[in-house]
Formats: structure tokens, sequence, C-alpha cells
């Protein structure tokens, strides 16, 4: 094996030097960058609400079972030392991106031989593409488990390692239990299928040169099939050998698979009982009724559409390449019937050069057609590169698996970044959003198919001739050949091609390649330094503190929500509300967490997800429980619209200058209808509020 295949699979782990050092420094450091930045209402707090108070009495119960794993673990994270701040808690899932960052980048380099700055490059805008809060650990732990899946599944196919194939299964049914709807993960199992096939294929090559004579025998014949140790045995086997591979390949996987699954199932029957965790999914399927995005028919629409979406824009720029590789064949062309070798060149250059002003007039026209904004704290500065870039990784990969000169390795791991860009995506509501998430493999993949296409040296000149048979042959000059070389069509081997033609060049499409990722990576490092999330928008103006709250010490936010919460904060803190269990509605889960106050039933009711009945059932128990064995009455805080809406209708929130928008979902919020009949019922009374929030008690 040569040096370069040993570089490849992975056989030389090579040692680390200072600059490589300072680069892991800086992928573990860099995902940490906004841990005191800013204050959500929404996500964040909401899923440290979770972490503090884990169990079914404050949490709902639904989605307690179908993302456990991602609760348990951040109720350890809580246990921590400094765990009882958000910038503690924020640093401790901040590490979970950086082991993302820093395996990609070691398997990246170690075991698929990239250049460590490309691989680097690559990591670090994984890392500014995380636009979704750390806090979610149900996402992060996701990919993680997902990416080390991945690498095991690589090195247990390529290496023939049974242990690594059953560890890969058994991480992807672990990730059942981080979130239920990453059953669909399961489809890594066609890269098993897939790599077998094609080694199959390139066994089948081999195995009919067997019968030559040794000294003619390509010995390159051998290097397709060595990828895993018995592939050498493999050749020449019969069809039924042939298909034990693949067989046994999936065996492994799914033995690890169904293990991991029957030991945390078993887990989860001895602390809960199978019953509640079978109730608690059921609700999750039963959901959909009231949260249609979440029905798999809208997820995989959400996807398709973004990218259906972006084919504007993709059809734009493929006529700027076709342009741009015609005037370029035109030079080529004129050059060829310029005397002399100073035209020719003067030629080439005046040709490269207009490639080069098209690459950069492309970024220009996009950039003045609003493709992208410069505004970073707004998804608006990376979503359509982002996508682009995604449909950039699918074609690229695609094609590598389909190349004649591509090795199984490389075919391997091109499918399995399609994979991960699909099936990331599945089991979720936000649409593409989670494939950008969860580029730690795919970004430096296509950074270094990108550079490889940009450093190659060859011409890469394509003749379009017509034959004497009528049709058109794609005919190749070869280097240094004297003409061109055409297959012939229908077996007639006298065809010949025309003299003339248009000569084609990748050069133009190396400039716009070239082009359009500069504008990625700035506009990616733009949206990384700048963006936070915030209520699903961007961070602003973040000058602010919340002055005598221990969770949010020193956490930097804006003025007005700085005002807002540390009215709260101080009223809780005045009367005692501090330790109460709490109802909390109208997207404020986030304050059970801030306030440390545990939530009655569910921090975050007025989700969509949060079925109707099922709050109805939990106020009427709750009303049983107060009257008739005395308990204390939750506190209620509700966002200041609703609050209006309780006290004078309609006509209140028009008053205060609440869009149509709100004005139609506050008077059509059946769950509101009953919080409201509750806290009369229950003779609630304003204690507080402010600009953003009321309480009651």
């Amino acid at each position: 094996m040569n040096k370069e295949s040993r570089r490849f699979t992975g056989l030389s782990l090579g040692r680390l030097n200072v600059w490589e050092g300072l680069g892991l420094l800086v992928l573990i450091l860099y995902p940490l960058r906004h841990v005191d930045w800013g204050l959500d209402l929404w996500d964040t707090g909401y899923n440290y609400a979770n972490f503090r108070y884990f169990g079914t009495e404050h949490m709902d119960p639904m989605w307690f079972f179908s993302t456990y794993l991602a609760n348990a673990t951040g109720s350890l994270l809580m246990k921590l030392p400094g765990a009882g701040t958000l910038i503690g808690m924020n640093f401790y899932t901040g590490l979970f991106v950086s082991v993302l960052a820093v395996t990609g980048y070691l398997f990246c380099t170690r075991k698929l031989g990239m250049p460590k700055v490309l691989a680097f490059a690559g990591e670090l805008t994984a890392i500014s593409l995380c636009w979704c809060p750390t806090a979610l650990l149900y996402n992060y732990l996701t990919y993680v488990l997902f990416l080390f899946s991945s690498i095991l599944l690589y090195m247990g196919l390529t290496g023939e390692r049974k242990a690594c194939l059953a560890a890969a299964g058994a991480l992807l049914g672990t990730n059942v239990l981080v979130r239920f709807s990453n059953l669909p993960e399961a489809g890594m199992i066609l890269a098993v299928w897939a790599y077998d096939f094609i080694l199959w294929r390139q066994e089948r090559r081999a195995g009919k040169a067997l019968g030559a004579d040794d000294k003619e025998r390509p010995e390159a014949l051998w290097k397709t099939a060595e990828d895993s140790e018995g592939s050498r045995r493999e050749v020449g086997r019969s069809a039924a050998g042939r298909l034990a591979r693949p067989v046994r390949h999936t065996l492994w996987c799914l033995a690890g698979y169904l293990g991991a699954l029957a030991a945390l199932m078993g887990l989860i029957h001895v602390l809960y009982g199978m019953g509640d965790y079978v109730s608690g999914i059921q609700r999750l399927f039963a959901m959909t009724d009231k949260a249609v995005d979440y029905k798999p028919a809208a997820m995989i629409m959400g996807m398709v559409g973004s990218y259906v979406e972006n084919l504007y824009w993709v059809v734009r720029i493929g006529v700027i390449l076709a342009g741009g590789m015609l005037v370029c064949g035109i030079f080529d062309w004129l050059g060829g019937r310029w005397a002399g070798k100073t035209g020719r060149s003067f030629l080439a250059i005046i040709g490269r050069g207009f490639c080069i002003l098209t690459g950069v007039g492309m970024v220009g026209w996009l950039y003045y057609r609003k493709f992208c904004s410069l505004q970073f704290a707004s998804y608006d500065s990376m979503l359509r590169p982002g996508i682009l870039f995604l449909m950039l990784t699918l074609l690229i990969a695609a094609a590598r698996i389909f190349s004649f000169r591509a090795r199984a390795q490389e075919k391997l791991i091109s499918g399995m970044v399609i994979l991960i860009i699909l099936l990331t995506s599945l089991g979720s509501n936000n649409g593409i959003y989670p494939s950008l998430n969860n580029l730690f493999l795919a970004a430096p993949y296509t950074f270094w198919q990108s550079w490889r296409f940009l450093r190659h040296r060859g011409n890469g000149r394509l003749f379009l001739y017509r034959a004497h048979g009528g049709g058109r042959p794609l005919c190749r000059r070869e280097k240094g050949g004297s003409r061109p070389l055409c297959r012939p069509e229908n077996g007639d081997s006298r065809q010949k091609p025309e003299t003339g033609g248009i000569l084609l060049s990748y050069f133009p499409a190396k400039a716009l390649l070239a082009s359009f990722l500069a504008m990625c990576l700035f506009q990616f490092a733009g949206f990384g330094a700048g963006f936070v999330f915030a209520e699903a928008t961007g961070v602003r103006n973040a000058c602010a503190y919340v002055e005598g709250n221990g969770v949010l010490k020193n956490v930097r936010m804006s003025p007005e929500k700085a005002q807002w919460v540390g009215e709260l904060d101080s009223f809780a803190e005045e009367n005692g509300l501090k330790g109460q269990e709490v109802i909390l509605y109208g997207s404020v889960p986030a304050l059970s967490y801030y306030l440390q106050m545990p939530s009655a039933f569910n921090p975050w009711s007025d989700l969509d997800s949060y079925g109707y009945q099922v709050m109805e059932e939990e106020l009427e128990k709750l009303t049983k429980e107060i009257r008739e064995e005395n308990i204390a009455k939750p506190v209620v805080i509700l966002e200041n619209m609703y609050a209006l809406y309780g006290d004078g209708g309609l006509s209140a929130l028009e008053a205060a200058g609440a869009s149509e928008k709100i004005l139609l979902k506050i008077e059509g919020d059946a769950k509101w209808s009953i919080l409201w009949n509750f806290m009369e019922e229950l003779g609630y009374e304003r204690t507080f509020r402010n600009e953003k929030f009321a309480v009651y008690q």
C-alpha cells in the first residue's frame, strides 16, 4: 500500500504540531464565544428549566420521554460546578459543539487525508452556522452521536471491523432515546448496501482480469478492491458469497441498534414503567392534529421546498456559467488559429481575466439582487448562501459517487455526506435549518473536493463534434494526443469527428466556484460572529444586565429585556414567589428557569404541540387538588397581551397597538380560554404588570 493509500485509510495518524494544536484550541473555544450574550425567552430557558426540574412532575410526559436522554444529560450537567447560572450552562452545552468540531477535524485529517487547513476552515464554517441555541441538547447530542456513528460506520466498512459496525448501530439506536424523531437515521444502512455494491462492482471487474496473464493484469485493479482485509478473497466468489457480505454488515449494525434500544427501554421500564413511556409516545404521534408542521409530509415538503425555491438562483448562476464557458471557448478557438505563441498566450490571459471578472461580477450581482444580507444578526445573512452551499455539497457528492476515478472509500464518504444532510432535517419542523446546523462533516468535505477541482491542472477541454453518422458523440482530446478520440455509436468504428467545434474549459467553472465559496466564507463568518438566537431572531443591542438575579449574572441583553425581566425578578424576590410552582402562558417559558419557579405541569403550555385536551385535564386535576387537598395555588405569569385581552377584550388589545395577527391568535386560542376560566374560577387577581409581563395570584 502506497503512502497516499495509507493516508486515505487513516492508518498513519501522525502527530500534533504547534500550529495544529493551536487550531484545535480555537475549535474548542470558538463555540463558547457567546456564552454571556443574549436573553432568550423561548427555547434556551425552556430547555434549562426541563433540566433543572427533570421529571414528569414538572414536565410534559410527551416531551420528557421523546427527548429523554437529552433531558437526563442536561440534568447531570446541572450538577456540575457553576451550572447554576445561565453562563455556566451555556458553557457546558457549548462544549458539545466543541466535541463535534474537534472530532470532525480529526476524522477528516486522519482518516480521510484532507489538508489540515481545509478541514479547519470547514469546521469553523460548521460552528459559525450553528444558529440553534446549545441549550437544545436534543439537537446537539443527536449530532454528536450521529457523527460518531458515521465515523464508526466508515471505519467498520472500510476495515471490515465488526465491533465498529455494531457500535455504529448502537449509537443510532441510542439516538432514538435522545429524540424520538431520530428514527429516520436508521437510513444510514443505505451506506452499507451502497458500499458493498460498489465493492462488488470493483471485484467483478477485477475478477474478469484473473484469466489474463499476471504480467498483463494491471495492479491498479487490486487497489480498488483493497478497502477491506478480505477483499482479495472475495474476488471471484459466487453470487451467494457476494450477497453474504452486505447481509453480514447489516446484521452487525442491526444487532447494535436493537441491543442499545433494548437496554435503554429496559432502563425506562425500571425507572418509570413502559405504560407511561408508550402513552407519551402515542401523544407525540397524535399532536400532529394541531401542530401540522410536525406531520411527515410537512417536514419533507419544508425541506424540499427550500431547495426548489433556491433553484431560482441556481438557474441564473448556471446561465452566467454557460456564458463564461462560451466566451472562454471562443478565446481558445481564436487562439488555436492565431499564428504564434505570443498571440495565443495573449488571448488566453484575456480569456482567463474575463472569467475572473465574471466570478466577481456574479457575486456583485447576487448582493445587488439581495441574495443575502449584511445584517449578520439575522438569518438573511446566511440562509440562501447556506442552502446553495448544501446544494453544491449534494452535487459534488453525487458526482464523486458516479465518478469512475473515485475509489470506494471516497464514494462511501460522499454517500454518507448526502445521507447526513438529508436525514438531519427529517424529524424536525424547522425545514432546512437543522442541516445547516450539522455540517461538521459536510463543510470540510465540500472545501476539500472544491480545492481538488480548483487546483486540477488539466485543461479540462471538451470538444463537441458532429459525427458522420448524424449523432453527436462527446469527444475528448487526450493531453499530448494528435487527434480527438470518439466513442463509436451503434458499433460503427468508422465514425470520425469532423474538424472544428467549440472548445469548452473548466476555468469559468473554477472562477465562479471560487467566487461563490469566498462569498460563503465571508457571510458565514459574519453570521457566526454576529448572530445569537433569541425568540427565533438575532440578539441586538446587548449592552445591559439584570441586577440581583443569580441565574442571569453577567448576561448581556438589550435594555428593554433587562428592564422587563429585572422588574419581574425584583417583584418575585420581594414577595417570596421564587420556588413556588408557576403556570406560564404567552411564549415566556424561559421564566421558569430564570426565576427558579418550577412549572405546575408544562413550562410552554401555549405551544401547539401541547394539546387542548391535555391542558384541560391538567387544569381540572389541579383545580381538584387545590379544593380538596388545600394545596397552594400556582402563580400565573402571562405575556402582557394576554393580560390585556383578559381585562378588556379585543378593544384593549387594539388600544395597545396589537397587530391583526396577534388579535386573531389570541381570540381563537382555546387553551387561553380554559386557562382564563380556571383563573376566574379560583379567584386569581393581578398583582404585578409591566410592559411585558403580568402576574396573577
